[in-house]
């Protein structure tokens, strides 16, 4: 009994989660308004969730954008993003972890998996409580971009700077053979990267998954194994951005995240099958161009 209900964590946990949806959903005054006002969103969060498991980004690359253009405040935007994540990326997480103990647990290709779990989780959350907690962080970000209110123009840039690294890590996808061994420079590296995207995300809720990603492929590691390392580390990382925006600084739109965050569920399982279906570097470049689109029409030259 005990070994069942341990092969079947991930899908008594994601039961859970919807039933707990359940429960919330049937709980909300004025249902039928409610789903005829916000219902449209789940969609979003289908989307949202397949892109950022498929590929390693979090799934701001597609909320950010769109809850701009719904004029959402600034804090709002990336508050949303996050609590959608935090349903999407958890989905997707559990769905790859559940496929590496399946698949590879004894793959030497896929060996390198919980080292880089372990040297850039604490520094992505570390990186978090910097920029969300620290006086200090505040400062570098009105140095860079003029403040929050200028978040579009951050995000633009930030899409940009990603999509040309996606383009430049695509040819490195057709590898055959791969590093299977972590070296002393990574234990390094990471680590930073970790901070630093961990300080991305908090600012744009996107970042440190795609930057691992986009690090690990170039370094020669398997794509795949990068790609859930970019899931599993972006689901801890929103998690641990949330409850600023829950409650130190209330300005999540939780009706948008009753139904985006229930599709955020449902694309975080289906991506797996997203990226086991299609070659690895048609999904990058497709990818990529849909980040580049988006940093450049995020960017005040329109």
């Amino acid at each position: 009994m005990i070994s069942f209900i341990k092969r079947q964590t991930g899908k008594l946990i994601l039961v859970l989660l919807f039933l707990i949806w359940g429960s919330l959903l049937l709980s909300q005054p004025a249902l039928i308004e409610l789903v005829r006002e916000f219902g449209l969103f789940s969609g979003l969060g289908v989307i949202g969730a397949i892109f950022a498991n498929a590929t390693g980004a979090g799934g701001g690359v597609v909320f950010v954008p769109f809850f701009n253009y719904l004029s959402f405040s600034s804090q709002s935007v990336v508050a949303t993003s996050f609590a959608i994540q935090c349903c999407g990326m958890t989905a997707g997480a559990l769905t790859w972890a559940a496929y590496y103990k399946r698949q590879h647990r004894h793959d030497d290709y896929w060996k390198a998996l919980p080292s880089a779990l372990m040297l850039t989780i604490p520094s992505s959350i570390c990186g978090i409580g910097f920029a969300q907690y620290s006086s200090q962080s505040i400062l570098l970000l009105e140095h860079l971009w003029g403040g929050a209110n200028n978040l579009h123009i951050a995000f633009g840039s930030f899409s940009v700077v990603l999509a040309i690294a996606i383009f430049a890590s695509i040819p490195l996808m057709k590898r055959t053979h791969f590093n299977k061994d972590l070296l002393t420079r990574d234990l390094v590296f990471m680590p930073f990267i970790g901070f630093l995207g961990g300080i991305i995300t908090a600012w744009l809720s996107v970042g440190v998954g795609e930057l691992v990603a986009v690090y690990l492929i170039i370094r020669g590691f398997n794509v795949t194994m990068s790609i859930a390392i970019a899931v599993i580390l972006s689901a801890f990382t929103v998690w641990s951005a949330l409850p600023y925006h829950a409650f130190i600084n209330p300005s999540v739109v939780w009706q948008v995240v009753l139904f985006a965050g229930a599709g955020a569920v449902i694309g975080g399982i289906i991506a797996k099958y997203v990226v086991l279906a299609f070659s690895a570097q048609r999904l990058k470049l497709f990818f990529g161009m849909w980040v580049l689109i988006l940093g450049i029409t995020s960017l005040p030259i329109f």
